[in-house]
């Protein structure tokens, strides 16, 4: 695993040619030459073969490869589903080290299959677009836009596939985050995510550090203090849009969650 280090600023890329798209041609085979800087090559469509050092790869869409110069990769496809290829040639170093360190552990696995394919493909199209834009702003986008492709295939080589209990307290939380003056029911809740309600809450304390209904009263609250900075809105409205029909029993939670009343918030 990747020291976590390569996972924090400051992390410097500089492209080196345009980004750029390959639908590879019937007969398309790749035997590089020693590259003479880093690689992204990542596989949109088709299927193949990826060589090197010893070791083979199955090419499909996702397959993602960061190479460091001084390889020499060996490509091959299938003649029936040919190869669409996104990527380009830059420079990578962590700017805490001199240049001619090695650069080895900012790198995600090669042949990585890349899960969030769509997100992936929408950081490439614009990472081109920005490039092709030609004015200062677009290249320091495209450069960026890298960066950031660079860190995702880190963070989910680093990472284990989610389940599907996961994916779905994911979508729970943003949506109690969305809407937390809704009444939101723990007993629901563990059955959207096809979970016991002791399973739930262990599950859901995992992954939030805090037990489900705190974790309400709390998104409601925070909301309460962002309505009080942010609106005119009275107490009273913010209490009744938060799900509380009682404006001194909101008082009451506010004070103790919070440590002091709205009022006081409301006149600062």
């Amino acid at each position: 695993m990747n020291d976590s280090r390569a996972l924090t600023p400051p992390f410097a890329v500089r492209l080196n040619t345009r980004p750029t798209y390959w639908h590879c041609e019937p007969g398309w085979e790749w035997r590089a030459r020693p590259l003479a800087d880093h690689l992204l090559w990542y596989v949109l469509d088709g299927i193949g073969l990826m060589r090197l050092g010893g070791h083979a790869w199955e090419l499909r869409a996702g397959s993602s490869f960061v190479f460091q110069p001084g390889a020499q990769p060996h490509g091959t496809q299938a003649p029936q589903r040919r190869l669409v290829v996104f990527g380009m040639h830059f420079d990578l170093r962590d700017a805490d080290r001199p240049a001619s360190a090695g650069t080895g552990d900012l790198l995600p696995t090669l042949g990585h299959i890349v899960r969030e394919g769509a997100f992936f493909a929408m950081l490439a199209q614009h990472c081109d677009a920005s490039f092709r834009r030609g004015d200062a702003l677009g290249q320091l986008q495209s450069q960026l836009y890298l960066q950031a492709m660079l860190l995702h295939l880190l963070d989910e080589a680093q990472r284990p596939a989610p389940s599907a209990t996961d994916l779905a307290l994911d979508e729970i939380v943003r949506a109690i985050q969305r809407n937390p003056g809704l009444r939101w029911s723990v007993d629901k809740l563990a059955q959207q995510a096809h979970l016991s309600r002791a399973q739930f809450s262990r599950r859901f304390r995992a992954v939030t550090g805090t037990a489900p209904a705190r974790f309400m009263i709390q998104a409601r609250l925070d909301r309460a203090s962002q309505l009080m900075h942010e609106t005119d809105m009275t107490l009273g409205q913010i209490a009744l849009a938060l799900g509380y029909d009682d404006l001194a029993f909101f008082s009451r939670q506010y004070r103790r969650y919070v440590g002091s009343p709205p009022s006081a918030l409301r006149r600062r």
